[in-house]
């Protein structure tokens, strides 16, 4: 029956608007828009022809008593997940990291974003919520969700982060370069480096600078891969040393290096 009426109304404004018009030539859109309004305002005053009243009338008396006040905020679309909080008080969304209050490590927590904000629930309770970053690989962090040893290692600049390392040993401070080095900014680094300086307080800096050592010949260079090399205690096993290379294969089907200095000729 809704979608019956509705057909109607539009059959009823291409008769009373859209044909009226049809003959007429616009020079912009206020003008057309304008020539709209008088021609929809003529036909909501047309009185109807089987009932008493109009569409205006009908409007005001019924329609327009109900009608609520508009939302303060605009409606934004908004998405829902779920997320873990990594070890370095933040979570992983669309690419980039957002942080939570550091007692919420290892916790799952709900995650609603919209298309300028991210909000982050724990237990229902929104205990934080950030601008959303339309980069890659971003850490958006606020201060006050660090823990306080955190906030004071924030002021370090690289160079800092580096001598602490060297304090450890040689291989650790390397190791400490190389994390600052291959990010795009050495801020993105400061998270691994964090992290192994909180190793330091449960391993001694013997299994530290073996950890290190492991892990630069290994190319993983990150928080993770020490964490996990500390926790199997590999890094008590003997570091294999490199292979020597094969001989080169000798047969007669396989030319040398002399053949192509010969330019591909053989001598008969």
């Amino acid at each position: 029956m809704g979608k019956a009426k509705a057909e109607s109304a539009v059959q009823v404004v291409e008769r009373w608007i859209v044909a009226a018009l049809r003959n007429r030539k616009f020079f912009s859109l206020p003008e057309l828009n304008q020539a709209i309004r008088e021609l929809l305002a003529r036909l909501n005053e047309r009185p109807f022809r089987k009932r008493d009243g109009s569409r205006s009338s009908l409007f005001h008396s019924l329609e327009k008593p109900a009608l609520a006040m508009l939302p303060a905020e605009r409606f934004d679309m908004s998405q829902w997940s779920r997320a873990t909080v990594n070890i370095d008080y933040h979570i992983a969304f669309d690419g980039n990291f957002y942080s939570v209050p550091y007692t919420l490590v290892q916790q799952v927590v709900e995650v609603r974003s919209t298309p300028t904000t991210v909000e982050i629930f724990h237990n229902g309770n929104r205990i934080t919520s950030h601008l959303r970053s339309r980069g890659r690989g971003q850490a958006i962090t606020q201060n006050e969700h660090r823990p306080r040893s955190h906030q004071a290692h924030l002021e370090w600049p690289p160079s800092r982060m580096v001598n602490w390392a060297r304090s450890i040993g040689p291989n650790t401070a390397q190791l400490f370069e190389r994390i600052l080095n291959e990010k795009p900014h050495p801020e993105m680094g400061y998270r691994s480096c964090l992290g192994i300086i909180r190793l330091a307080q449960q391993y001694s800096a013997q299994r530290m600078e073996a950890a290190a050592e492991r892990a630069l010949l290994a190319q993983a260079c990150r928080y993770q891969s020490v964490k996990s090399i500390l926790k199997n205690s590999l890094d008590a096993v003997p570091l294999s040393p490199l292979q020597p290379g094969s001989p080169p294969l000798t047969h007669d089907n396989v030319r040398g290096a002399e053949y192509f200095d010969q330019g591909g000729r053989t001598s008969c």
